[in-house]
């Protein structure tokens, strides 16, 4: 067994990637997916789509190498977190769509569970917020609008999952209900202390605990595959959320390392080691990976639109054509004019959590056009990285990792963009040679387990650099455009 198949299940797409012995990608496969939005502020997906879209690009992947399943040492999943699934314990057949992360119906409920003075146990507990991006609120939701939903969740019919738990189901063929701890942390019902559903979060929101799947660690047995699937059966090793994948696949294993993710949105991790670092500036406590029962803590900033600004000025003004046209906009833009976007387009995530604000564009003036509009989508995404940074740093007086973030994403391949991201947070940007880190963290783990890999020293070691974007941006000039940011977003949170 010489190969490891990573599964990449995201939020507009899913990806699987064939890995060899050497941790080298030697085959891949993508395939996109379409996003519902049935009312304002509500996202949904298929679940069918998520199935069949993991089980071709696996498949597609496969037949690119030409590698039979008898190669396949394990399988390593990562996915998009939050995601909320409900299907039948018998048929597999999904109650409801997927309510994906970014989906904002429950923030009435949310707000009516703070005004309750319920946020201090939720706090204490998950380590998150009372936000509608986390699962617990969407699973209620649907445990409250979908006809006998509760009635059957209660005489044990129906499993919640998010799409990890979803994919090893489907795979195992309903042999396996499990989740690992990353996955777990991001729900509202999981106790990051005591590593286990917490009665007193499912008692406020009110879901059955029979409902729920075994937390394993990050590396471990979650099943075989169905032989159908690939001709024999493969064993599921590795799983990991995606933003912890990629804080795997950075290899930020120690303590007061950090990683930005820049996908959809940006999610900012520090690992903070053994040791569960409470914020009072409304970052997230959560679980960076569990190895051999020992989780890791992290502290993370999550920021809701990074590269789907990026699809907007495509998609909605038609501006551009292709994502990386707005590297050379940007760098055509007028150098006197002072235009920032505010991208609230579903709220604002970490420090603000407002998820009622929405979208604004402050300094327009009538020479304002493309450039200016591409070169400030591109700056939201710093303005929003350093706000994350300064919280941590005010958090956790070991943040900051020798001053380096190291990046990944699709974002992260614009020069552009880096060297303003190295500029307005006045440090060094590290970007890997490996720049799929989030497919690679779960290929690690699964492999790592395999026996395959080395362990996380070896991995670590491994790690190299393709580029360091350093600071040149004058002091009192990164000062000034981080103050008018500042600005805008308090006139934006008003609105």
């Amino acid at each position: 067994m010489t190969h490891i198949l990573a599964i990449d299940q995201g939020t507009t797409s899913t990806r699987a990637f064939l890995f060899d012995a050497h941790m080298s990608i030697v085959a891949r496969a993508q395939q996109e997916f379409a996003q519902h939005y049935p009312e304002s502020g509500w996202v949904e997906h298929d679940p069918n789509d998520l199935w069949t879209s993991t089980l071709a690009t696996c498949r597609n992947a496969l037949a690119q190498a030409g590698v039979i399943a008898a190669s396949i040492a394990g399988i390593g999943i990562t996915n998009q977190r939050e995601t909320t699934l409900v299907w039948d314990r018998v048929s597999g057949e999904p109650i409801y769509n997927a309510i994906v992360w970014q989906d904002r119906r429950t923030a009435e409920y949310c707000r009516q569970l703070r005004d309750a003075g319920h946020e201090a146990l939720v706090r204490s507990t998950t380590g998150l917020l009372l936000d509608p991006y986390f699962s617990g609120t969407k699973l209620h939701w649907l445990l409250t609008h979908v006809a006998g939903a509760r009635a059957r969740a209660a005489r044990g019919e129906l499993l919640f999952g998010t799409v990890d738990t979803y994919l090893i189901w489907k795979l195992t063929g309903g042999a396996v209900h499990a989740t690992d701890a990353t996955n777990a942390a991001r729900t509202l019902l999981y106790d990051i202390h005591k590593g286990a559903w917490s009665e007193a979060m499912c008692n406020l929101l009110d879901i059955p605990m029979q409902m729920l799947p075994q937390v394993q660690d990050c590396a471990a047995d979650f099943g075989r595959t169905q032989a159908q699937w690939f001709g024999q059966e493969i064993r599921i090793l590795g799983v990991a959320g995606d933003q912890q994948a990629a804080t795997i696949g950075q290899a930020c294993f120690a303590p007061g390392m950090m990683k930005s993710t820049y996908g959809t949105g940006c999610f900012a991790l520090l690992n903070t080691g053994d040791t569960p670092v409470v914020s009072n500036h409304r970052l997230l406590t959560t679980i960076a990976y569990q190895l051999d029962g020992k989780p890791t803590y992290a502290l993370e900033g999550s920021i809701f639109m990074a590269g789907a600004v990026v699809q907007w000025l495509r998609d909605g003004l038609k501006i551009i054509g292709a994502a990386p046209e707005t590297q050379a906009l940007a760098q055509a833009a007028d150098p006197t004019q002072s235009v920032v976007l505010v991208p609230a387009f579903t709220g604002l995530g970490a420090p603000y959590w407002n998820p009622d604000c929405r979208g604004a564009v402050f300094g327009l003036n009538r020479n304002s056009g493309p450039a200016e509009m591409a070169r400030a989508a591109l700056e939201s995404v710093g303005f929003q990285t350093r706000d994350l940074l300064e919280a941590m740093n005010a958090d956790w007086a070991r943040a900051g990792g020798g001053n380096v973030l190291r990046v990944d994403g699709g974002m992260s391949a614009s020069d552009w963009t880096m060297q303003f991201l190295a500029d307005i947070i006045g440090a060094a940007v590290d970007r890997p040679k490996v720049s799929e880190t989030t497919v690679l963290g779960a290929a690690w783990l699964a492999g790592m387990k395999a026996g395959l890999y080395p362990d996380a020293q070896g991995f670590a070691d491994n790690w190299a650099l393709a580029q360091r974007f350093v600071p040149v941006m004058g002091a009192q000039a990164r000062q000034q455009k981080y103050a008018a940011w500042k600005k805008a977003v308090a006139l934006t949170l008003q609105f």
